[in-house]
């Protein structure tokens, strides 16, 4: 009796390779339109290079960033409805401190071993780290946007200064996931293609 034939599947279905990149470019945007718009207004004592922010000036940053932000929240919110409705919120779970060292332990070792389509630990807490990065940059980002009319979200974060802060911190997390990710890609290479055509592989 012969063997039957190995089904193919794709390893990123193109819902999740639309959002990703729109994601991306989303992002991207409002990371560079943001630096211009700190610039203006600065936290701290150093403020960002003018060749790595977006706008040129401070209306063109904030014309830029609102831009985006819609993008990125209907974009997200896309994303989740799809993530729920499709099950593949399950290629998340489980995740446990111990399988997270135990990962981390083997990637910083570059003993970890690479299966497409499928999630380390350590990059289920990255992603799901951001996740929860972005969306506390949405909300404490309207919060200082209309923080009259939406004045139980500046309240959350503990009134329009400290919203900053909590925007800025957020931001800076994702720009460390970003980082990380990009250097991961330099890495691993082959993990890219699939996110651009889907890939596939035998199942």
């Amino acid at each position: 009796m012969q063997n039957p034939t190995p089904k193919r599947r794709v390893i990123h279905p193109w819902p999740l390779r639309v959002v990703h990149w729109l994601n991306a470019i989303a992002i991207v945007v409002m990371i560079g339109s943001g630096w211009q718009i700190y610039n203006a207004s600065p936290l701290f004592s150093v403020t960002f290079p003018r060749v790595i922010t977006i706008g040129g000036w401070l209306g063109a940053a904030i014309a830029w960033h609102l831009a985006f932000m819609w993008l990125l929240g209907i974009n997200g919110l896309v994303y989740v409805i799809w993530k729920l409705a499709s099950g593949h919120y399950r290629k998340f779970l489980p995740l446990s401190p111990a399988s997270v060292l135990r990962d981390l332990r083997a990637a910083l070792m570059f003993q970890l071993k690479h299966e497409p389509g499928v999630y380390n630990a350590v990059q289920k807490l990255l992603y799901l780290g951001v996740l929860f990065a972005g969306l506390v940059a949405v909300l404490s980002g309207l919060a200082i946007w209309k923080p009259v009319q939406l004045w139980f979200l500046s309240d959350l974060f503990g009134g329009f200064v400290t919203s900053r802060y909590v925007h800025f911190f957020a931001m800076a997390a994702i720009v460390a996931f970003f980082a990380i990710h990009l250097s991961l890609v330099a890495l691993v290479p082959k993990v890219l293609p699939p996110m651009i055509t889907g890939g596939r592989q035998e199942s």
